[in-house]
């Protein structure tokens, strides 16, 4: 009677655990394309051969999962063999089952994942580079060929390659657009290099993917890729100065903004601020977040931004500004305008 309740109960916990099984890995595997932005939904040629990578691995270690799940539920619920069996053919069993077929599988992941590694290589010519900084918490984008820089987003042309060249201004930070290329550090005092080639338009989000302080969730960019004819345009309207104030109140929000702290922080391109703590302000308006990525770049947020931004981004280098209603609503007009 034991031993027959000890062969049962071990028969219902092998059909849960595979069932268990079956459900996590097909969960996982759901929710893994599900989120966004997700490296199982590839929108780029690098993030394209990284999750055909993936998808292989996976797949070759599932087989080997249920090889070796039917295999030792074959060893528990065999019957035993008559005493004249041979041990010869178990020790070529464990020979080949165990050493050379793992052995030629681990070594076939290699190679392939070695060409993959290849196929990652940087592209002998790129259509872009940018160079990206760093901070505690934004990132700072410089076009040096086109000589300007904006902050927290980059647009790059469809189908092409781009060069990003990536350093930190003061702790680790890791780059890491989940639908187009895999993780690439930012390292104070050095330079590394990656590429991505957007496949499709769209709007793609960089994550900070090495925590680097109190605002590490909050340290996002947005990679737009479009048409080039778009990506040029964009470029030539990002390389003009900020335009001239002329209405009555966007002149009285230039000058709050010109007679405060802030010149020595950011720069707005064609006025006297020329500070490099903090983003280029020169054509905030035309970006979608500010505080990178933390909220929409709306009216409202602009104004909580700029009155306390710690409500919205706490430990950010950015100190509540002391302003009446007339003035804050003045210097958020001229902001507005800048385009």
């Amino acid at each position: 009677m034991r031993c027959r309740f000890a062969d049962y109960d071990i028969q219902g916990n092998m059909r849960r655990g595979i069932r268990g099984g079956v459900l996590l890995v097909a969960g996982l595997s759901v929710a893994g394309c599900a989120s966004a932005p997700s490296p199982l939904a590839p929108r780029g040629v690098a993030a394209d051969t990284l999750a055909t990578l993936w998808w292989n691995l996976f797949t070759i270690a599932a087989v080997v999962f249920v090889v070796v799940l039917g295999l030792i539920g074959y060893a528990l619920f065999r019957r035993r063999r008559q005493s004249g069996s041979s041990i010869g053919d178990g020790r070529k069993f464990v020979t080949i089952g165990g050493g050379l077929i793992p052995a030629l599988i681990l070594v076939g992941v290699m190679i392939y994942t070695v060409d993959v590694q290849n196929a990652l290589s940087m592209p002998s010519k790129a259509a872009l580079t940018i160079e990206i900084v760093g901070h505690q918490w934004w990132w700072e984008v410089n076009y040096p060929e086109q000589n300007f820089a904006t902050a927290n987003e980059v647009h790059i042309p469809v189908g092409q390659p781009v060069v990003f060249k990536l350093t930190s201004a003061d702790v680790i930070h890791s780059f890491w657009a989940p639908q187009l290329q895999a993780k690439m550090d930012l390292l104070p005092g050095q330079t590394n290099t990656t590429w991505v080639t957007a496949n499709q338009p769209g709007v793609y989000r960089v994550e900070c993917a090495e925590f680097c302080g109190l605002q590490h969730a909050h340290m996002q960019m947005l990679i737009i890729a479009e048409p080039a004819a778009q990506v040029q345009e964009w470029m030539k309207a990002q390389q003009q100065q900020a335009p001239k104030a002329v209405a009555a109140q966007v002149k009285q929000g230039e000058q709050i903004f010109l007679g405060s702290a802030c010149v020595y922080c950011h720069t707005i391109r064609g006025t006297v601020a020329t500070g490099k703590i903090g983003p280029d302000l020169t054509h905030i308006a035309s970006r979608q977040t500010l505080g990178a990525g933390t909220v929409p770049n709306n009216l409202g947020n602009l104004h909580g931004w700029i009155i306390n931004s710690q409500t919205i981004k706490p430990g950010n280098e950015m100190p509540p500004m002391y302003l009446d209603a007339p003035d804050l609503h003045a210097l958020v007009t001229y902001m507005q305008t800048l385009k």
